[in-house]
């Protein structure tokens, strides 16, 4: 049996082994936790989730609702993970984290066609066929080494991780349960602030100390994943069209739109945990608590687990990769996951998922595919392996699709009409894979 060796146990990892492996290939999945973890993670189990618990929007008009309808109809394992695990978030696809990782590492350890390696891998193999889902964590050994692969230095932005709290110590009276414009049901309880709050809070936001950069960290943010106090440095507002937004949302005991609001999301089924939906952050531990808890509902917040920074590593993939997601280099050598400079968990798992289809048509000597830029899936890949000039992480969204053919001038019609081509162009693509 021909073998493929994927190196990652993250999303994208997990995602094209199981492909794989329904191929009927043989899988060396490497995963170096539990012998070494990353800043972030915690556990040693597959597709641990480190930053939020949501896969973002489930609405089919979105681009990350696109996408996850896409790759269902690829037979998605990180998808059915989701709809397994679930916890209800309005639109979105947010999971309890322990039962989605489960889910996926049983899947996984129990198949077959799948050998799971707990070592880390500190150099690319250049004579196999190989995926590289290292991550955005990449390990120091290993990055050195595809450093070298590549022939390009690398570029990197930092994400931060949202504070997470015990819901018991949540004050429920000084907020109220809705979703932003009544979508969704009661799914994210909000936290109002007059404006007299949110000025305290601003000020002492703007005042907390901030964990120091290392001498050899240059902080470059990606934009959808901005620290709340970066934010607050560009103005007094920023906030309150940010995470802090309040429009969409009435106070049942005002029936005003509060001056600002912070959502709390649950975090696992019983709802016995909340995260803090948008604060990611790089205050202080201390700081965190003193600040976060001058927001009424948070007064005497418990949080299970404080805000923090890592590094995220990303090659220039429109240098070095072809939409197969293989390099131009070594054919046999593909990429898939965050490093590829795709942005957020479905994205990863998407990349994952095209690389695992042509890692096996490669091995059984077939033509490399892509879907039709049509497509959520293709156009994004699309965007990060040809786009001219440097790379930014992208995330999955509408703008990547071609325009349609005529006009639509209502955004919501014109939404649904590039849904409904992408599921048809989707539907299609599949019909040649077979």
């Amino acid at each position: 049996m021909e073998e493929v060796i994927v190196i990652g146990g993250g999303l994208a990892g997990s995602e094209a082994s199981y492909r794989l492996a329904n191929m009927g290939l043989r899988v060396l999945l490497y995963e170096m936790r539990p012998n070494q973890y990353t800043p972030a993670h915690r556990t040693d189990k597959l597709a641990e989730l480190v930053c939020s618990n949501t896969l973002g929007s489930l609405e089919i008009t979105s681009g990350a609702g696109l996408l996850k309808a896409e790759m269902e109809m690829l037979n998605s394992l990180i998808v059915e993970a989701g709809r397994y695990a679930y916890v209800p978030a309005g639109t979105a696809l947010a999971v309890d984290r322990e039962l989605f990782s489960e889910y996926i590492t049983r899947k996984i350890t129990e198949h077959p066609n799948i050998k799971l390696i707990r070592e880390e891998v500190k150099k690319v193999p250049r004579d196999r066929v190989v995926i590289i889902a290292s991550g955005p964590l990449t390990s120091k050994a290993l990055a050195e080494d595809i450093k070298e692969l590549i022939g390009f230095d690398y570029l990197y932005f930092y994400d931060a991780i949202s504070p997470i709290v015990e819901a018991d110590s949540v004050d429920f009276s000084k907020g109220f349960w809705a979703s932003r414009y009544g979508k969704g049901g009661d799914d994210y309880f909000n936290c109002p602030l007059t404006e007299e709050e949110y000025k305290v809070f601003y000020e002492e936001l703007l005042k907390a100390e901030k964990v120091k950069p290392k001498d050899f960290e240059n902080l470059v943010y990606f934009e959808g994943c901005m620290p709340i106090e970066e934010l607050a440095e560009r103005g007094y507002k920023t906030l309150l069209f940010g995470p802090m937004k309040p429009v969409g949302l009435k106070d049942p005991h005002t029936r005003k739109e509060p001056f600002a609001v912070v959502q709390l999301r649950k975090e696992n089924k019983e709802g016995t945990l909340l995260s803090l939906v948008g604060f990611q952050t790089r205050m202080t531990y201390s700081e965190q608590k003193r600040v976060l808890r001058l927001i009424p509902c948070l007064r005497n917040a418990v949080f299970v687990k404080l805000g923090s920074m890592h590094r995220n590593t990303f090659i220039q993939s429109n240098r070095i990769l072809t939409p197969f997601l293989n390099m131009r280099k070594y054919e046999n050598i593909f990429f898939a996951g965050q490093i590829t400079g795709v942005e957020g968990y479905i994205a990863s798992a998407g990349t994952g998922l095209l690389a695992g289809i042509n890692a096996g048509r490669l091995i059984k000597g077939k033509p490399l595919v892509v879907p039709s830029e049509e497509t959520m899936l293709g156009s994004l890949v699309r965007y990060i392996t040809i786009k001219e000039g440097t790379l930014q992480p992208m995330s999955p969204v509408l703008g990547l699709l071609p325009p349609l053919e005529k006009k639509v001038k209502d955004k919501q019609e014109r939404k649904r009409l590039l849904s409904e081509r992408a599921i048809k162009a989707m539907q299609s693509w599949i019909l040649e894979l077979t």
